[in-house]
């Protein structure tokens, strides 16, 4: 298998693949699992509005990820997290503004991420004719770019941050929720690996 075919590959799994279940007892980590498919979202999307062919396998893995996951994760950060970190967080983190900034961009990102998977769907079903248009091209760039963005933020400021200042038991909690969300059961103690 060639490199680029091993990279393709490699990106549908991860598309596809949620995180092992037993990462919900550190949701933290679930959550930076799901940073990491983030980012990979955002490869192919530069990918795709760079290419000049159709690939169809990995325009179903995108679509199934915009559809599920991407919604649940917004979800998690939005009704647990940063609920929670604005709970936690002292006065001197200054926190507020930084939550309420990336929450505007969830909006924003689930508005596009909607004309995305509208916009996939329309090329499976045109069997990929004119795929990418110039303004969709520019669309999947620009979602890319402000992913990354989002992603930095999160991972430099707010994941650090919730280390340090969520207890045991709200881990426990968003763990719990976030399983509950994903309608998996909650792994009660670790196993051996």
């Amino acid at each position: 298998m060639d490199r680029l075919q091993e990279a393709r590959t490699m990106a549908i799994s991860a598309l596809r693949e949620p995180p092992p279940a037993v990462q919900l007892l550190s949701p933290l980590d679930y959550i930076l699992s799901d940073h990491f498919r983030q980012r990979t979202l955002c490869a192919v999307l530069d990918k795709m509005a760079e290419a000049a062919g159709f690939d169809r396998e990995l325009i179903e893995a995108v679509l199934d990820f915009l559809k599920s996951e991407f919604g649940l994760h917004v979800i998690d950060e939005e009704e647990d997290l940063f609920p929670l970190m604005r709970r936690r967080a002292m006065s001197e983190d200054a926190i507020d503004e930084v939550l309420g900034e990336l929450s505007l961009e969830h909006a924003s990102d689930r508005v596009d991420a909607d004309r995305i998977v509208e916009g996939l769907a329309g090329a499976l079903e045109a069997n990929g004719a004119g795929f990418p248009a110039p303004q969709f091209a520019r669309l999947l760039k620009r979602f890319a770019a402000k992913e990354r963005r989002h992603l930095i933020v999160e991972n430099a400021i707010i994941m650090p941050l919730a280390r340090a200042r969520l207890t045991d038991d709200d881990l426990r909690n968003l763990g719990r929720r976030m399983a509950a969300r994903r309608g998996i059961d909650y792994p009660e103690k670790k196993h051996a690996v």
